[in-house]
């Protein structure tokens, strides 16, 4: 059981090699940690519907969203800070439209094969 931290060495174990496997398949605390922030990212319906149309469609403005995804503008412009802190989307200004666009390709790709089901 080498993987075992010291801090849990003296629990007990029922079939070491697992517990070290498990432990390999965790990883560092830190990468689980920002998984889970993308899957609470994720987790709210109106910030998936968002995500789900940029990365269909590529670019768009708020008020297309609001449109697409049946929330209004002020919703979606909330929903839209908190994925661009997250660093999930980008705007790009235009005159006086700003477009936003999926940038995490993580998030991408678990719209394509989880949500989206496909898998080619």
């Amino acid at each position: 059981m080498h993987l075992v931290p010291a801090d849990r060495a003296h629990h007990r174990t029922i079939d070491g090699h697992q517990v070290c496997e498990a432990i390999a398949a965790i990883g560092d605390a830190e990468h689980v940690r920002a998984w889970a922030d993308r899957f609470a990212l994720l987790s709210d319906p109106g910030r998936l519907a968002l995500l789900l149309a940029l990365h269909q469609t590529g670019p768009m403005a708020v008020s297309d969203l609001a449109v697409a995804s049946g929330m209004r503008d002020p919703a979606v412009s909330q929903a839209l800070r908190l994925l661009r802190a997250a660093g999930t989307v980008a705007g790009e200004r235009d005159g006086r439209i700003v477009r936003y666009r999926l940038t995490d390709a993580a998030v991408a790709e678990l719209l394509e094969h989880g949500v989206l089901g496909r898998t080619d």
